[in-house]
């Protein structure tokens, strides 16, 4: 009976699937080979960078700015523009927050974000706006090619601009590059179309695109707009002058251009009114509050502790090197992507100084374009808007200092952040290279079926045709390969990066979160998101864990005392943490809890080698003064003769950490908090070290102490502090020596009468 009645019920939507269906398989019929196989290029392209996203950066790269946009958006979906983390600030402080008192907030605008958090709330998965992104550049520049030139090259520019490096790559992380270049592309074929077709509709959506790019990156929507405001100019100028002033009623162009302009302008004032919420000035961008030397200009440009004098001599070289790892390294096929995209542009200049067009073929719409001189003279001032397009971003970004940031060293393309990303601020120049480059794939095609043909009338058909077959096929070939060639190698470090960050988050992702509070460490200063962008808190800092940095033990009991319920971890590792991915660290995440007593009462045992004649036993504070003992703030006594194992007792109580074996030793402690350092050094008979070093946060609390427990412990050969290359890993045998031993327990106690 209920499956008969589900059935009915659903019996009205069937003939509206079936109308559905019918329509979307008669627009397929209508549509031609070339749209549908551009609609497979950006499906196919969509599909495989989030394939790239969610493999080689499944756990993000190493630009370490994916993890300020995936926070920034979380923020946006928790109807947030900034962080009130109150005294905790510096605690949870992000990579690239501005600090301003207790808030925190990004310095970058919220666009991109915005498109990321849009997935996030549908599907729970930002890496799908990346795919939509990635394909609708590729449909896009389909579209721009096919306005400008034809069907054919509209094609060709979209497997050229999807098998780019640059593209694929950058298009598989959390940057803004390929989001504004989405909104660029949006704005240049909406324009161009909107003039070809004297759209109202068209220029509105244009306005609405760039005003959009422009609050995502001002300065990047400013240099790819610019030929085009430029032409809009001269189009109004013609058109006041042919109307007169005042040009009533307003022609066509006026009214159009006015539109693009004013909805553009909308969006510049809602991004100086972000300004003004987020810095206090709708004229200080959240970057400038972040690093004010951090802008275009020249003299001397800072942020955070690097500085440079950036010249224009300087300029001149980073990017001209940046240009030429584009057109070598980063555009499809290197050296022959990019000549094939000088060709095109050669091709068609000289058509159009003949007067004609590129090709003689059919526009966007199936018709041939505007038609006659109109078409001709359209499709030479687009083109040249491309070109436009070339010199705008060039020349702009001599004045930017980013890309001499990219080149760790200028002539070597494998240092630095270009060697993973490519020079990303040049990303819009791929669309008039990836267009020019379609230009000369299709008079390629055009050259080899006219060769057939010469052929075909002086031999027999079917050789001819296998020969120019088999040319048509090497080319390919060769484009292929050289393609591959060209991904293959950032890819690779890429993936080497990922098999780092794999193996450094493992006790993270093994663990089962549920209200608990963890520590992690501040290999590149204090940051959170700086190396480990996966390790996010939610915007209201109430998440399933909180992530905090491991610093000062005041700072560290701050955080304690704002998350009393919380079970508490630190995360740690054994190794150094530097941007090389071939070394790894070795990581835990331990457990910890707060021992409180009068008094605490601790033991350490360690194991101790043959041929060990003495052990040096040493407590000593990070932070605490006051009484001298026997002329330094430390405490300390000699075992001689160990074997096996030694034992120490030590505590710490109010007045501070005693060592047993100096009774009247006692070293103060700060009782607002501080690091006991209790150190045991074996000592063999040619003078060589091997020290166990535990450090303890501590403080004096309510008539009794603190202490953050297990302590962090190190082990370290002939000096006796080593950092994290010597962290004790307790459940990692293979990590230290067969007799190494490290063991520490403690329990609070009554104080002594």
């Amino acid at each position: 009976m209920s499956s008969r009645s589900d059935s009915r019920g659903f019996r009205p939507l069937r003939p509206l699937a079936r109308r559905l269906a019918s329509r979307g398989r008669a627009r397929i019929a209508r549509a031609d080979r070339f749209t549908l196989a551009a609609v497979l290029v950006a499906v196919a392209t969509g599909v495989l960078t989030f394939v790239i996203a969610a493999t080689v950066f499944a756990r993000h790269s190493v630009n370490h700015d994916e993890g300020v946009y995936l926070m920034q958006a979380a923020m946006l979906l928790s109807g947030q523009l900034e962080i009130h983390a109150g005294e905790l600030t510096d605690a949870v402080h992000p990579w690239f927050f501005v600090e301003d008192g207790d808030r925190l907030y990004p310095k970058y605008n919220p666009v991109p974000a915005a498109m990321y958090a849009v997935s996030m709330w549908l599907f729970g998965e930002p890496r799908l706006t990346l795919a939509v992104v990635a394909a609708g550049n590729a449909a896009l520049v389909y579209l721009l090619g096919s306005t400008v030139f034809d069907r054919r090259v509209g094609l060709a520019a979209a497997v050229l601009f999807a098998a780019s490096p640059l593209a694929l790559v950058t298009s598989s992380v959390f940057l803004p590059y390929a989001p504004t270049t989405f909104l660029n592309l949006c704005f240049a074929v909406a324009y161009l179309r909107g003039v070809r077709d004297r759209s109202i509709a068209l220029a509105g959506i244009a306005g609405v695109a760039i005003g959009l790019a422009f609050f995502a990156r001002p300065f990047t929507a400013v240099l790819f707009a610019a030929p085009f405001i430029l032409h809009a100019l001269g189009r109004v100028t013609v058109a006041v002058r042919e109307a007169g002033v005042p040009p009533v009623p307003l022609p066509g162009p006026i009214r159009r251009h006015g539109l693009t302009a004013l909805l553009g302008v909308l969006f510049v004032g809602v991004t100086l009114a972000y300004n003004l919420r987020m810095t206090g000035s709708p004229l200080t961008f959240p970057y400038e509050a972040f690093a004010p030397m951090d802008g275009p200009g020249f003299g001397d440009r800072r942020i955070l502790g690097h500085t440079e004098e950036y010249t224009p001599e300087l300029a001149l070289r980073s990017n001209g090197y940046a240009l030429w790892y584009l057109a070598t390294r980063w555009f499809v096929a290197g050296q022959f992507g990019t000549l094939l995209a000088l060709a095109g542009g050669g091709l068609a200049a000289r058509r159009w100084l003949l007067g004609r067009r590129a090709f003689g073929g059919v526009g966007a719409d199936g018709a041939d374009g505007a038609g006659g001189a109109d078409g001709r003279r359209f499709e030479r001032t687009a083109g040249l808007l491309l070109v436009g397009v070339v010199g705008s971003v060039v020349v702009g970004n001599l004045f930017f200092w980013g890309t001499n940031n990219l080149l760790a060293t200028l002539s070597d393309p494998t240092d630095g952040l270009v060697a993973g990303f490519g020079p990303f601020y040049h990303f819009d120049l791929l669309v008039p290279l990836s267009i020019f480059g379609g230009v000369a794939v299709v008079a390629g095609g055009r050259g080899l079926s006219r060769a057939r043909a010469r052929l075909a009338s002086r031999f027999a058909p079917r050789p001819a045709r296998a020969a120019v077959f088999a040319v048509a096929v090497l080319a390919l070939l060769g484009g292929a390969l050289g393609a591959a060639a060209a991904v293959e190698a950032p890819l690779d470090r890429h993936a080497a990066h990922a098999d780092k960050y794999e193996t450094a988050y493992e006790p993270i992702e093994a663990a089962e979160f549920d209200d608990d509070l963890a520590f992690v460490p501040t290999p590149y200063g204090e940051w959170l998101h700086h190396p480990f962008q996966s390790l996010r808190n939610d915007p209201g800092l109430d998440g399933e864990v909180v992530y905090a940095l491991d610093r000062d033990p005041v700072e560290d009991f701050a955080v304690i005392d704002a998350y009393p319920d919380r079970e508490l971890h630190r995360y740690a590792y054994q190794g150094e943490w530097t941007p090389d991915p071939n070394l790894h660290v070795a990581p835990k995440l331990e457990s910890l809890d707060v021992r409180e007593g009068p008094r605490i009462e601790a033991t350490t045992t360690v194991g101790v080698p043959e041929r060990v004649e003495s052990a040096r036993i040493r407590v000593e504070t990070a932070r605490g003064g006051g009484e001298e003992i026997e002329g330094d703030d430390f405490a300390r006594h000699v075992v001689d003769d160990p074997e096996g194992s030694l034992s120490v007792d030590w505590s710490i109580g109010p007045e501070g950490a005693r060592l047993a074996g100096a009774p009247n030793a006692t070293v103060p402690i700060d009782p607002e908090g501080d690091e006991v350092i209790v150190t045991v050094t074996l000592v063999d008979p040619t003078g060589a070290t091997f020290t166990y070093r535990q450090e303890a946060t501590a403080r004096v609390a309510g008539g009794g102490v603190e202490v953050v427990w297990p302590p962090e412990r190190s082990v370290c050969r002939l000096v006796t502090e080593c950092g994290t290359e010597g962290t004790y890993l307790p459940e990692n045998p293979d990590a230290h020596a067969e007799w190494v031993v490290f063991e520490t327990d403690a329990d609070g106690v009554e104080a002594d009468g």
